[in-house]
C-alpha cells in the first residue's frame, strides 16, 4: 500500500449553526444529518440521515456529501467535496433556505492553539483540547448525566462521576464521588487529591488539565501514536525473548506483526497490552507511559486472544449484552447498553447473525463476534493474537478487511499473524528474528525486496536455516531502519533502563451487580446446553435407583453399607461432574474479563451459587430416589437431630457440594479440558477406597490422616452416624468413634465437610489468580 498520513495538522475551527457551536477538534470526524447520534444534528426534514462529512484532509478542512438526497450547498453551487477555510458557509437540503453552517477561526479569548497545550508539554504528543472552559469559583459537577456541569457522552462514566473543587487558598482538588470505573490522577486511581499545573485527570476516555485559568478536555477518539521503545524481556538464565524491539505505530495504522515460530510474537504482545510487562524499555500511548498509567489506560485497550472470549452457547446478541453489563458503568440503564450494542453489531455487519447462537456461526463470524465484544468500550488501541488461525483463504481475507475498516475508522490496529496472505491490506509489517529481534519494520510491499526473496515461503526458511545472520543488526544500518524508525520516532538513543512498575490495578466497584449479571450469564449458558442438562437430569436419578436396589426395603446388616456406599459415589460424581470442566473451558474468557476489571471472587461466587444449586437439587434428588419409603433404622430410633431421611438428604447434598468444590480445584488445575474426564474417574475411585466402607481406616497409620481430606469419609461418616451404623452392622469396620450415633459427632462431620469445602473454594482462588496476567494480582 502507500504511505498513510496518520496525524491530521489542522487548526482548530468553530462551527457555528443556527443558534449553537462547537470547536472542531482535528482528531475526529464530524457527521452532519438528522441522525440524533450525529455531531452536528438538524432536524430539517430536506437534510438526509447521513448527509455529509466534515473532516481534516492534510493540513486543512474538508467536506464531503454522502450520497444525500436534496445535496449540500455552497455559494449557491452543490457540492460533493469542498476544501474548508475559515468563513466558509454551507447550507444543507437547499441552497436558499436550508440550515446552515458557518466555520470562523476561535475567537482569540479561547483560542487553543496559542501555546502548546498541557498534554504536549507533558507528554509530547500534539493533542489539541477537545473543549476549554473557564475555571470554576466553587464546584464543577462531572460525569454523564445531563445536570452535571461538565457533562461526558461516555457510558464508562458513571452519572455522577467527579467533581472538580476550588479550595479557600486558591488551589484545586479532584473528588471521586463514588464512580463505577474510577477517577484517576496521572495515571492512579484517587478518591480526593490536589491538583498541580501539569497533572493529568482521567474520567472515562477524557483527560482534563489545569492551564491558568482554563480547564482543558482532550478526549481520546482512537487516534493515538504508540511508541515503543527498547522492549526487553528476560526469562530465567537470561535468556531474552524480546531485544531491543523499537518501532512507531501512526494513527489509524493497521500494523501486521510476523515471524517464525518462537520469534518473541506473543512475548510481544503481552508487553504492548501490559498483561505481562516488559523488563526494560517502555511504551507509550499517545505520550503518556502505558505501564505507569496502566490502571487509567487498561480500558482503552482490546484484546481479542486466539481462543475465542465468547461463551458460545449464547446468541450474539444475548452474549454482547451480558459483555456491556460486566464492562460499563454500574449505572447504565438497559437502553444506553442495549443501543450501544446495537451500533457495534452494525459495525461490524453482524444485523442478520445477532440473534443466532454462536456456536452454529463460521470461524469468520465468531472472530467477527470476539472483535464486538471489544469495541463495546470503544478502545483506541486493538490487538488481536493469529484472527485468522484456522481459516480458509477467503475467510482470511474477509477478517483481514475488516481489521482494515476499524483501522480506516479511527482506531490503531496491531495483528500477531502467521498469514502473509493479507499483508497488503496493512499499512505496516513488523517481522521478527529468532530472539525477539527486528528483522523488518515498514510498508509490506517493500519487505520481500529487502530480505532479498521472491516469496513469502522462502523468507521463512531463511529465518529457521540461517540461524547465523544477523538479522537485526543488518535492518538497523539499513535505509528502511532510518526513514521508517529513527526518522519516524525522532528521539535520541536513551541509556537502557528498567521499564516502568504498572499502577496497581484499582479492585472493581459494583461487585453484587458483577455477581448479578454473571451468575444469569453462566445459568443462561448452561441452560442452553442440552446434553449438560440431560446428564445433570438423568445422573440422579440413575445413581438414586442403583442405591435403592442395594439398599432394598431397609438398611439391615446385608445392604446398610451398600447403600450408603452407592450414595457417597454418586454425591462425589453429581458434584464433581457438573463443576470439573468448568473453569478450564472458561479461561481464555475469565482471563480477559479479569483484565479488564473482573472480580475474582465474583466470579468463582457465580459458579458457586449456580453449580452449587444445582447440585443440591440433584443430591436431594438422589437422595429420595434411594431412600424414600426405606426403613433406615430397622432397629428402631431416629436420627441424631432430625429424621434420617433428613439427616441423609443434608450429608448426600453436602457431599455433592464439596465434590462440585474439590471438582472446581481439578479444573482451575489443568491446563487443557481432555484431561478432566480421566481425573473424575481417578478421583472417584479415590472417594470409594478412602470413604471407610471398603477398608478400615480407623488406627490405620497414614492411611486414616490422608481419609481426612477425603469429602465421602466424612459423609459417609455422618450418614453412619444417623442410622447408627455401629449397631445396625456390628463388627472392627463400622467400629469407628466418626460413626457414634450422637450430636456431636455428626456435627463433626458436616462441619469438616464445611470446612474441606471451604479450603477447596481459597485453593481455586489462589489457582486463579496463578493464571491471571500480571498486572492483576492483587
Amino acid at each position: 500500500m502507500g504511505e498513510r498520513t496518520f496525524v491530521p495538522y489542522a487548526p482548530q475551527l468553530l462551527l457555528e449553526t443556527d443558534g449553537d457551536s462547537q470547536v472542531m477538534s482535528p482528531g475526529r470526524e464530524y457527521h452532519v444529518g438528522r441522525d440524533p447520534a450525529g455531531e452536528v444534528v438538524f432536524s430539517d426534514p430536506r437534510v438526509s440521515w447521513h448527509h455529509a462529512v466534515l473532516h481534516v484532509d492534510g493540513d486543512h478542512w474538508a467536506l464531503d456529501d454522502t450520497g444525500s438526497t436534496n445535496g449540500t450547498w455552497a455559494s449557491g453551487e452543490r457540492v460533493s467535496h469542498l476544501d474548508l477555510a475559515p468563513g466558509s458557509t454551507l447550507r444543507f437540503g437547499s441552497a436558499q433556505d436550508g440550515p446552515y453552517a458557518t466555520l470562523a477561526a476561535l475567537p482569540e479569548p479561547t483560542r487553543t492553539v496559542r501555546a502548546p497545550s498541557a498534554l504536549t508539554r507533558i507528554t509530547g504528543s500534539y493533542r489539541p483540547p477537545t473543549r476549554v472552559q473557564r475555571l470554576p469559583d466553587r464546584v464543577v459537577r462531572i460525569g454523564r448525566s445531563e445536570d452535571n456541569d461538565l457533562v461526558l457522552d461516555d457510558l464508562s462514566v458513571s452519572r455522577h462521576h467527579a467533581e472538580l473543587r476550588a479550595r479557600p487558598d486558591g488551589r484545586y482538588e479532584i473528588a471521586d464521588v463514588g464512580s463505577h470505573n474510577g477517577t484517576f490522577l496521572n495515571g492512579s486511581p484517587v478518591t480526593v487529591a490536589l491538583l498541580g499545573p501539569e497533572d493529568l485527570v482521567g474520567i472515562g476516555h477524557s483527560v482534563f488539565c489545569l492551564v491558568g485559568d482554563e480547564l482543558q478536555e482532550f478526549v481520546d477518539t482512537g487516534d493515538v501514536d504508540l511508541d515503543v521503545d527498547g522492549l526487553v524481556v528476560e526469562v530465567a538464565g537470561g535468556r531474552r525473548l524480546l531485544d531491543g524491539v523499537t518501532f512507531p505505530v501512526g494513527q489509524k495504522c493497521l500494523l501486521a506483526v510476523a515471524g517464525p515460530s518462537g520469534a518473541g510474537k506473543s512475548t510481544l504482545l503481552n508487553a504492548l497490552t501490559g498483561l505481562r510487562p516488559a523488563d526494560r524499555g517502555s511504551v507509550r500511548y499517545d505520550g503518556r507511559d502505558l505501564y505507569r498509567d496502566y490502571a487509567e489506560l487498561r480500558r482503552r485497550i482490546g484484546l481479542v486472544p486466539q481462543d475465542d472470549i465468547l461463551h458460545t452457547q449464547l446468541t450474539v446478541r444475548r452474549a454482547l449484552r451480558y459483555a456491556a453489563e460486566l464492562r460499563f458503568s454500574g449505572d447504565t440503564t438497559p437502553e444506553e447498553r442495549a443501543a450501544r450494542v446495537e451500533e457495534v453489531i452494525g459495525e461490524l455487519g453482524l444485523e442478520q447473525r445477532a440473534d443466532q447462537v454462536i456456536s452454529s456461526l463460521s470461524g469468520g463470524q465468531r472472530k467477527r463476534v470476539s472483535v464486538a465484544l471489544e469495541l463495546l468500550t470503544k478502545p483506541s488501541l486493538l490487538f488481536l493474537d493469529e484472527p485468522t488461525s484456522g481459516l480458509d483463504p477467503g475467510m482470511d481475507r474477509s477478517v483481514m478487511q475488516m481489521l482494515r475498516g476499524l483501522a480506516d475508522d479511527g482506531r490503531t490496529v496491531v495483528v500477531v499473524t502467521h498469514s502473509v496472505l493479507s499483508l497488503d491490506l496493512c499499512d505496516r509489517l513488523l517481522m521478527l528474528a529468532p530472539g525477539g529481534k527486528i528483522a523488518y519494520f515498514g510498508p509490506p510491499g517493500e519487505a520481500l525486496g529487502y530480505f532479498g526473496f521472491a516469496q513469502w515461503p522462502e523468507a521463512f526458511e531463511a529465518f529457521e536455516e540461517d540461524r547465523a545472520r544477523d538479522w537485526a543488526g543488518q535492518y538497523h544500518g539499513s535505509d528502511e531502519h532510518r526513514r521508517y524508525i529513527a526518522d519516524t520516532m525522532e528521539r535520541p538513543a536513551r541509556p537502557e533502563v528498567s521499564a516502568a512498575v504498572p499502577s496497581p490495578v484499582p479492585p472493581p466497584q459494583g461487585w453484587w451487580s458483577q455477581l448479578g449479571t454473571l451468575v444469569r450469564r453462566y445459568a443462561n449458558a448452561l441452560t442452553a446446553d442440552r446434553t449438560f442438562l440431560a446428564v445433570m437430569i438423568a445422573l440422579p436419578f440413575v445413581m438414586g435407583a442403583m442405591a435403592r436396589a442395594l439398599a432394598g426395603s431397609s438398611l439391615g446388616p446385608d445392604t446398610a453399607l451398600n447403600g450408603l456406599l452407592i450414595l457417597c459415589v454418586g454425591g462425589v460424581l453429581t458434584g464433581a461432574a457438573n463443576a470439573v470442566r468448568e473453569l478450564v473451558k472458561e479461561r481464555s474468557i475469565y482471563q480477559r474479563e479479569r483484565a479488564v476489571g473482573l472480580s475474582r471472587s465474583a466470579y468463582l461466587w457465580s459458579k458457586i451459587v449456580v453449580l452449587g444449586t444445582i447440585t443440591v437439587v440433584q443430591a436431594v434428588v438422589l437422595t429420595l430416589v434411594g431412600l424414600a419409603g426405606v426403613k433406615l433404622r430397622p432397629q428402631g430410633g431416629g436420627g441424631v437431630l432430625m429424621p434420617p431421611l433428613v439427616e441423609i438428604t443434608l450429608a448426600v447434598a453436602m457431599l455433592s457440594f464439596t465434590a462440585m468444590m474439590l471438582g472446581l480445584v481439578v479444573s482451575a488445575l489443568v491446563k487443557k479440558e481432555e484431561v478432566t474426564m480421566p481425573l473424575l474417574v481417578l478421583l472417584a475411585i479415590v472417594q470409594v477406597v478412602f470413604c471407610g466402607a471398603l477398608l478400615q481406616l480407623n488406627g490405620v497409620p497414614v492411611l486414616n490422616q490422608l481419609s481426612w481430606l477425603v469429602p465421602s469419609r466424612w459423609a459417609l461418616a455422618a450418614m453412619a452416624s444417623t442410622v447408627d451404623l455401629r449397631q445396625a452392622v456390628p463388627g472392627e469396620l463400622t467400629a469407628d468413634p466418626l460413626f457414634r450415633h450422637q450430636l456431636s459427632t455428626w456435627l463433626l462431620d458436616m462441619g469438616v465437610l464445611a470446612a474441606l469445602s471451604l479450603l477447596f473454594g481459597v485453593l481455586v482462588l489462589r489457582l486463579l489468580r496463578r493464571q491471571e496476567p500480571a498486572v492483576m494480582r492483587g
